[in-house]
């Protein structure tokens, strides 16, 4: 039967159908009853989502083992388990055969592009890694390819699009059985190339194995997700699968930024890496410390490795001719293999050069002339990115979705350069995550800005109050001299308003950390939140504009 798209999955309308046996080789498993005459249509490790014709991946879990839940899945249509012993042992007599394999989640991303006949490789795909920068990178790379003629897709941390169909995503990188499911339906609807984020979950867990690569890109790195990853050591380790020789999952072609020494680190272990820089090379000194890069965080030692690596001479450069226009446009000539290219920017910040300039070199890498890539990305706007807010107020108001201490900062620092103002800063942190960047964060807010406004993001399971005292010990640690004004407003919206009343001409509010999402999740509950919303019905009510639609288009 073939499998149809739902609201819970992305499918091709017509998928293939693999006889089970060859699954059977294909793996390594053994079956429990014979397999003849079975075939599959495709592969799911979430009972309610099941489709008829599936193979059930039947895991082991945190919470539980996925074996617990094959009756159902059988019920709704699965003609075969893949499992573990250990599922395997679980299992009543269910009617249907059973694949046993020791570690069946290793070979899960191979096995799900097998059932959909490896679509990645009818696909060019790009892979944008790195802490800060894969969301605007990816929307800046889609718009050069599609520039170029190229049916495109996207799938990442706001959306997924396929076909021109825009799908909330849940995870910036889908499991495997599911990326690779919309991998075909994208074949089967005429989709040319796929941007994707890769995060380093998804590198860890293995959800982008199966997964052919044509270009990866490495943006940062900076402190995040060590609630995930034992040290920073690992968390590179993560990023390095998706360039280094060996790796299941290594692109064809790597295109570096090498502002950072990450960056520098990761390219000088690569045969041939294409390489981004926007910063004058300078070499560093043998003992010398290296100067932290633009938009990294100085606040920590370990967001950078222990080495010191001088700047190589990168294939793609800016030129010394960066301007910025009243509004926050940028314009910079990017000198690459083929020559100057003029880039023009809607997206603030000396960061966004950074972007600007790896999305250029990775649409040549895959293939589009450049001078055409480049011109298509004065149109790009980001949704929660430095999205402006107007609603007729005589300051700069911004929504951005800086969640760590290194974008924080480099955010705070872009507004600054572009004010004479004063500016605000409305901050929180995510309850069951990386607590170590907590105090890290109030730092650099309240090193920044001349006032912060310390507040809840989404504190989930945690008291809120322990998460903003957090913020707030590591704001006033900041000397007295070098930061602003510090208060603390649980109630965001109220957070909000508080800054847009302080505000005065001239001056600048930033609202940090939600950026695009539409939820506050208290409790173990998500309540409707849209920091773009509140902040336009906060600025509506100071200015007196209409305040019957604060929606923001």
């Amino acid at each position: 039967m073939a499998a149809q798209s739902s609201p819970q999955t992305l499918r091709p309308v017509q998928p293939p159908s693999t006889p089970l046996h060859v699954l059977l080789e294909a793996t390594g498993a053994h079956a429990t009853a014979p397999v003849d005459g079975v075939t599959v249509t495709g592969i799911e490790q979430r009972s309610n989502v099941v489709h008829g014709g599936d193979l059930f991946a039947a895991l082991p879990g945190a919470r539980a083992h996925g074996a617990r839940f094959a009756a159902d899945a059988v019920a709704r249509g699965a003609v075969a388990i893949f499992t573990d012993p250990a599922g395997a042992a679980e299992l009543g007599e269910l009617g249907v055969p059973v694949l046993v394999r020791d570690e069946p989640r290793a070979v899960l991303g191979e096995l799900s592009a097998l059932i959909y006949g490896h679509p990645s490789e009818r696909l060019r795909i790009v892979g944008i890694t790195g802490t800060s920068g894969k969301t605007t990178t990816s929307y800046l790379v889609e718009a050069g390819l599609a520039a170029a003629g190229l049916a495109t897709g996207l799938i990442g941390t706001i959306e997924t699009r396929i076909g021109g169909r825009r799908v909330p995503s849940a995870l910036t990188t889908p499991e495997a059985p599911q990326l690779h499911a919309m991998f075909a339906a994208m074949v089967e609807q005429g989709v040319d190339a796929v941007v994707m984020e890769v995060s380093s979950h998804a590198l860890a867990l293995g959800r982008v194995d199966g997964v052919r690569f044509d270009v990866g890109a490495f943006t940062n790195l900076s402190q995040d997700h060590l609630d995930f990853h034992a040290d920073f050591e690992d968390y590179f380790a993560a990023k390095r699968r998706l360039f280094e020789p060996g790796s299941p999952v290594a692109a064809r072609t790597a295109v570096v930024c090498v502002d950072q020494e990450w960056g520098r680190r990761l390219a000088a272990g690569l045969p041939a890496p294409i390489t981004v820089r926007t910063e004058p090379a300078a070499p560093v000194e043998a003992g010398e410390p290296a100067a932290a890069a633009p938009g990294a965080s100085t606040a920590t030692d370990p967001a950078r490795p222990a080495e010191n690596l001088a700047a190589v001479a990168a294939d793609w450069t800016v030129a010394s001719d960066v301007s910025t226009t009243a509004g926050g446009e940028q314009e910079f000539t990017a000198i690459g293999p083929g020559g100057p290219v003029s880039v023009r920017l809607r997206l603030p910040g000396r960061y966004n050069v950074a972007n600007g300039l790896l999305a250029v070199a990775v649409c040549a890498a895959a293939g589009v002339d450049a001078a055409r890539a480049a011109a298509a990305l004065a149109s790009v706007d980001v949704p929660g990115r430095m999205q402006r807010v107007e609603r007729g107020q005589d300051f700069l108001a911004v929504v951005d979705y800086a969640h760590k201490p290194a974008a924080v900062e480099s955010v705070l620092a872009t507004l600054r350069a572009q004010t004479a103002g004063r500016v605000a800063v409305v901050v929180g942190a995510g309850g069951d995550r990386d607590a170590g960047k907590r105090p890290l964060m109030g730092a650099a807010a309240a090193r920044g800005a001349d006032l912060t406004v310390i507040t809840d993001d989404n504190p989930r399971s945690e008291d809120p109050a322990t998460i903003r005292a957090a913020l707030r010990a590591g704001a006033l640690a900041v000397p007295e001299a070098e930061r602003g004004e510090v208060r603390e407003t649980g109630d965001r919206a109220a957070a909000i308003s508080e800054a847009v009343r302080w505000a005065r001409a001239g001056d600048v509010v930033l609202i940090a950390g939600k950026g695009h999402e539409t939820g506050q999740e208290i409790a173990g509950v998500k309540h409707p939140f849209d920091d773009r919303e509140v902040l336009a019905a906060a600025l509506a009510a100071a200015t007196g504009a209409a305040t019957e639609d604060s929606r923001v288009p």
